[in-house]
């Protein structure tokens, strides 16, 4: 935004099925936050028309802390044509610490949205 970088998105289409983008990781910048832009570049990668196949279902993994992420893709799925979300287990908290870790990890949930209605 005005030349400066805002933020960036990671994802990868899955090998087994080029049509479901996995998002990995999605970050703003703090000074541009509040803006939208999380849900405009998610958007922007959705419906990129040169791009095939086109994505017709999208995957990622959120914390249930992380209310932020969490109301970004249910935006996002209510403007793509109120595409359904589901949620489901992916990585409980052992699966994500070294045995020897004391951090806590909040478990990971696998988001999937769409096929568009």
């Amino acid at each position: 935004m005005g030349g400066e970088p805002a933020g960036f998105v990671i994802g990868y289409r899955r090998p087994a099925d080029p049509s479901c983008l996995f998002i990995w990781q999605v970050a703003v910048d703090a000074r541009f936050r509040g803006l939208g832009l999380a849900g405009r570049m998610l958007d922007d990668l959705l419906h990129d028309r040169t791009i095939t196949p086109a994505v017709r279902t999208l995957q990622t993994t959120i914390t249930d802390d992380n209310v932020a992420s969490q109301q970004t893709f249910r935006s996002l799925a209510r403007r793509w044509n109120d595409a359904p979300v589901t949620v489901a287990p992916l990585f409980e908290s052992a699966h994500l610490m070294h045995p020897s870790d004391a951090a806590h990890h909040e478990p990971e949930r696998l988001y999937e949205i769409g096929p568009p209605m």
